[in-house]
């Protein structure tokens, strides 16, 4: 805050606690009499028969006036609220947050604390941490992967096998904790309309699904020079790059030949925002138990 704001908050904000003081001891006493009617208390106001009476504040009224008052001038003194004074006490928001907070962590060691010394895999396996896990997914992931963990349009299915980043323990906390930014690139400007029906064709014949093989075979020689360096030769993606397998059934976007075209066009962008910043280590060592657990068939 520069000097000129902080003087003009100090400046505004003593001269109202000044007003009101006079205001408050001006109406201590009374202000008119009539000297010919000594008995008249009245201010000779009249409004609709009712006549206003120049009474002094109730003693206890105006002693509790009074209190306010220098309970005021003590607190513009012990706490921020002066321009860029500070404070005898030094107290901030920033502080007592800090401190609430740190006193939240300690209740929470006996609940959370417990299960930092276990593996992923046996906190996977335990119901009562699983049952932590699957609140903080219901409060953090499944506005994006749905409340079943079953994915949609844009977003993982987080039960199956199909993993784009891994499905290790290690891969999910690091995903969790740091987030991904997938790259699908534009190809309209660079392929070209013809080039893209090619290249479809070819991604339709890897997964198995009805293709035009000679459309296909051009757009195999496309796919090695352009995709296969996220993809693999072998079209079945690569966890260092995010990159989709494309020879199964499972598709993050439309799978369709139309939606496959659509994708090569204009490219895809997905984000995964990192977690590390909005919950501690301990939940999301329970989180990623939990999201481990759901592609995990234990007996």
């Amino acid at each position: 805050m520069s000097t000129f704001w902080s003087l003009w908050i100090i400046v505004l904000t003593l001269t109202n606690l000044v007003l009101v003081l006079w205001v408050l001891l001006a109406n201590k006493k009374v202000a008119v009499r009539d000297d010919a009617d000594p008995e008249n208390k009245t201010t000779g106001h009249v409004y609709d028969g009712i006549e206003e009476y120049d009474n002094p504040l109730p003693k206890w009224w105006f002693q509790m006036f009074i209190l306010t008052m220098v309970f005021a001038v003590f607190y513009l003194a012990a706490y921020p609220g002066l321009g860029s004074w500070k404070g005898l006490l030094g107290w901030t928001s920033v502080n007592q947050l800090e401190a609430e907070q740190e006193k939240a962590l300690e209740s929470y060691k006996e609940s959370y604390g417990v299960y930092n010394e276990m593996s992923i895999e046996e906190l996977a396996q335990d119901p009562r941490a699983n049952k932590m896990g699957a609140r903080l997914f219901a409060n953090n992931c499944a506005v994006c992967h749905g409340a079943d963990a079953g994915g949609n349009f844009g977003f993982p299915n987080l039960t199956d096998h199909d993993w784009l980043y891994g499905g290790t323990p290690d891969a999910i906390k690091a995903t969790l904790t740091n987030g991904r930014r997938a790259a699908m690139p534009a190809w309209g400007s660079i392929l070209g309309e013809e080039k893209i029906a090619q290249v479809t064709e070819y991604v339709l014949s890897v997964s198995g699904r009805e293709h035009d093989a000679a459309q296909a075979e051009v757009g195999s020689k496309l796919f090695l020079q352009n995709c296969a360096i996220c993809h693999g030769a072998d079209a079945k993606g690569q966890h260092i790059t995010g990159a989709p397998n494309l020879t199964d059934d499972i598709w993050l976007y439309d799978g369709s030949p139309a939606g496959i075209r659509q994708t090569l066009r204009n490219g895809r962008n997905g984000v995964m925002p990192a977690q590390g910043d909005k919950l501690r280590e301990d939940k999301i060592h329970l989180l990623t138990a939990y999201v481990y657990s759901l592609s995990q068939d234990f007996e």
